[in-house]
């Protein structure tokens, strides 16, 4: 899967994206950064408080439970504000 990281994600985790083979036991999103904050300190630091982090999978917007199934691309990213 390619993972899409933006903002302080992508500050935190020291990449823009990467190509990772997840693990089939991964059903969710949320499964999913549990198993990247275990990658090392640098995800571990990016995803520590996963609900202030917003998600897409293969560009639509997803929820921590959503099903990584079939899905290509999980980008993972802050809170947009604007003004």
């Amino acid at each position: 899967m390619r993972l899409v990281y933006f903002a302080l994600v992508r500050e935190a985790v020291g990449l823009d994206s990467e190509i990772r083979e997840l693990p089939e036991a991964l059903e969710t999103v949320g499964d999913c950064l549990s198993w990247l904050t275990a990658q090392g300190d640098n995800y571990a630091a990016a995803f520590a408080d996963p609900s202030r982090l917003r998600f897409a999978l293969d560009q639509q917007m997803a929820r921590a439970d959503s099903l990584l199934k079939g899905a290509g691309e999980l980008a993972i990213f802050p809170p947009v504000t604007g003004g």
